[in-house]
């Protein structure tokens, strides 16, 4: 895969819409579902030219031709800080209408003042139990994987909900062969999701990664059977 700029040196750094480096989705499983991207450090100036700096949650939803690729968006996002606006409405907007363009969807986009609360997990790295229980949240903390241009290690905690009961031995072992895998965050939940779905035949299935974050940004893809979906951006360990 080529990329303009993940995993090389960027001297003079671009700026607007033609920095942002788009990547096909490809054949994805058959599922609803959003990636949410939290970037923690938005910097811009108000109408005022003074400072503003505020978390942007924005929303890509699955179905999308294209997704951005993520050194590109950080290095888009970083751009703002030299550039005024009117209103929260109007820098929103920008950033709307480029991602829209790029990734040939409705993307959408908000500053947070608090993330939604953690959901109540069976932390499965703990548990003495066998299976888990039709439609319970479990947890699998510490996954990894490996960003499959730069090399470098991910990591993220994984949430599923699944109306069938999952063998919690079958799923460790599952979740840990990732360890050396070399694949995007959106990638490697959509392989779950489809696994999980397929050894059991599960008509409702959903799977939530929560990254941790890289250069101020994170990216937190969810894969559902059903068009609601159950989990939402929430934030671990309240920070």
């Amino acid at each position: 895969m080529t990329t303009k700029f993940l995993g090389k040196t960027v001297g003079k750094t671009p700026t607007g819409f033609k920095v942002l480096d788009p990547i096909e989705r490809g054949k994805a499983a058959h599922a609803y579902g959003i990636d949410y991207w939290n970037a923690y450090e938005f910097n811009y100036l108000d109408n005022k030219r003074l400072p503003v700096l505020k978390v942007l949650q924005i929303s890509i939803p699955s179905s999308s031709t294209f997704t951005v690729e993520s050194k590109s968006l950080k290095l888009y996002l970083n751009a703002f800080y030299k550039k005024s606006f009117s209103s929260d409405k109007d820098v929103l907007g920008k950033i709307i209408k480029d991602l829209s363009k790029l990734t040939k969807s409705l993307v959408e986009a908000r500053f947070l003042k608090k993330f939604s609360p953690e959901p109540e997990a069976l932390d499965m790295n703990t548990t003495k139990r066998l299976n888990t229980k039709p439609l319970e949240v479990i947890k699998f903390t510490g996954f990894r994987s490996i960003c499959p241009v730069t090399s470098q290690p991910d990591f993220a905690n994984i949430y599923i909900s699944s109306e069938l009961p999952i063998d919690i031995k079958w799923l460790l072992s599952y979740l840990v062969s990732y360890r050396d895998k070399g694949d995007f965050h959106e990638q490697c939940i959509e392989n779950i999701y489809k696994d999980i779905g397929h050894k059991y035949n599960i008509t409702r299935l959903e799977v939530c990664g929560r990254f941790l974050r890289r250069g101020g940004i994170d990216i937190n893809p969810i894969r559902s059977t059903h068009k609601k979906l159950f989990f939402s951006n929430f934030r671990e360990f309240n920070q």
